[in-house]
């Protein structure tokens, strides 16, 4: 298998551990430099002409702790770190992960296995022109390498965000990503299935086990196999599911109803939610949610994303086209202004939504704002706009918005479109309260 290589540093006070390291790294085509103190590391990382495009570091140092070298480098660099955790740090690693670690590897560990983390983490590095899948701004841009991180681990994802944001389309994108994309993906909609019924769902029947079970029935458990398991709207399972949720994880097996056939759990839990179901006032049980929530992903709303809204609708469009016979092949710049203007309380899928009706009844070549708002005022699409200042900003936030879509959110492509510098953008950017986008090239 052809692996990523790149520049290398290790963190290991071992000099047995660290020396084989080395060797090994070096072997594979990496740069490699090694520290054996917390403090040679920040001097290195700090002072190099060249960034490293990973750190391998030990939790455990002779001067300091390895948490303490990873939060005081970032305060100055954006280096990737991958973790050497020993069993009692799995916690600590998980944590670390969190707060924006590549990954983490438990001691003792194969080299073969180091070396394809080490080659994952290498191969989600951000790279100029490096489009998104999930979404161009630089909040879906960290969702995507944050699920990436995460894919390598069978550790329960918890994904938290509105109705309509995509956790489903995260989760099916985290297992696309990880080692075994072939395998089933499993998904449960845990608020549409009725309660009396959910539990023979996830964990099937055998044959006469109640009334009207007139044959063996294996569960939603049982057929994701090691694959992935994504129970969507979590926050609607009864408590007593929750409670054999819980020992499913625990005890790593089940049986189904009217059977005490033990069946291994193999496949890997995903859940999403729109309730905050880990907070004080939620009847959600507390020790299932932290179990949920080892390695949690909040997708933020599309009015917060702006970036996005174009970049999702002119996907959403070439699909709809493709799937059915209309006259509809774009989006006109009135359209786009409306949909800039737009709030979007029911996110990507309320846009969805309003571009496929639009495509079905419309008889435009480009869709008008009326096809997408059928039923607003040509003044209530946006925001009242009071003075002559106000409209030039707006026209000015649309066309910036326009731009970074058109050019994947790259910065320096999106300025030379618009006719500006690359200081000018990111002034008229920050003024707008528009995030930055991918990196651009210098």
């Amino acid at each position: 298998m052809q692996r990523e290589t790149g520049r290398i540093a290790i963190l290991e006070d071992d000099p047995i551990m660290g020396e084989s390291l080395c060797q090994r790294l070096s072997l594979e085509g990496h740069r490699v430099e090694w520290w054996t103190k917390g403090e040679d590391a920040l001097r290195g990382l700090s002072g190099g002409m060249e960034a490293f495009d990973l750190v391998l570091c030990d939790i455990r140092l002779p001067d300091m702790n390895g948490e303490d070298v990873f939060r005081r480098s970032c305060r100055e660099a954006s280096t990737p770190f991958l973790f050497m955790s020993g069993y009692g740090d799995i916690d600590q690693a998980v944590r670390l992960m969190r707060s924006g670690a590549v990954d983490y590897i438990t001691k003792p560990f194969e080299m073969s296995a180091l070396l394809d983390r080490i080659s994952s983490s290498l191969r989600s590095r951000p790279s100029d022109g490096n489009e998104g899948v999930l979404g161009i701004s630089p909040a879906m841009r960290g969702v995507e390498m944050m699920l990436r991180r995460y894919a390598v681990h069978p550790l329960p994802v918890l994904i938290q965000g509105e109705t309509g944001t995509g956790k489903e389309v995260s989760a099916r994108f985290l297992h696309q990503v990880s080692a075994r994309p072939s395998s089933p993906f499993i998904a449960v909609n845990c608020a549409a299935i009725p309660s009396e019924l959910l539990e023979s769902e996830l964990f099937g029947h055998d044959k006469g086990a109640f009334t009207g079970a007139h044959q063996l029935h294996r569960g939603y458990a049982e057929r994701a196999s090691d694959g992935i398991l994504f129970l969507d709207e979590i926050g609607d399972m009864p408590l007593h599911l929750q409670a054999k949720m819980l020992r499913l994880m625990e005890d790593g097996r089940f049986h189904r109803l009217g059977s005490e056939v033990q069946i291994p759990f193999k496949a890997r839990i995903v859940c999403a939610t729109h309730h905050d179901i880990g907070s004080d006032g939620s009847t959600f049980r507390n020790d299932l949610y932290f179990r949920l929530s080892a390695l949690p992903v909040t997708l933020p709303p599309l009015r917060d994303r702006p970036e996005d809204i174009l970049w999702l609708a002119q996907r959403f469009l070439e699909q709809i086209v493709e799937q059915r016979d209309t006259p509809v092949r774009g989006i006109s710049a009135l359209a786009e202004d409306a949909m800039l203007e737009h709030g979007w309380p029911g996110n990507a899928r309320e846009l969805r939504n309003r571009l496929e009706r639009a495509a079905a009844l419309s008889e435009n070549v480009l869709l008008m704002p009326a096809d997408l708002f059928p039923d607003a005022k040509p003044s209530a699409v946006g925001p009242p706009v009071s003075t002559l200042a106000d409209a030039r900003d707006a026209a000015e936030r649309r066309q910036i918005i326009r731009a970074l879509s058109a050019t994947d959110g790259q910065i320096s492509q999106a300025a030379r479109q618009l006719g500006v510098s690359r200081t000018t953008l990111w002034e008229k950017m920050t003024r707008f309260g528009i995030e930055g986008g991918g990196r651009s090239e210098n």
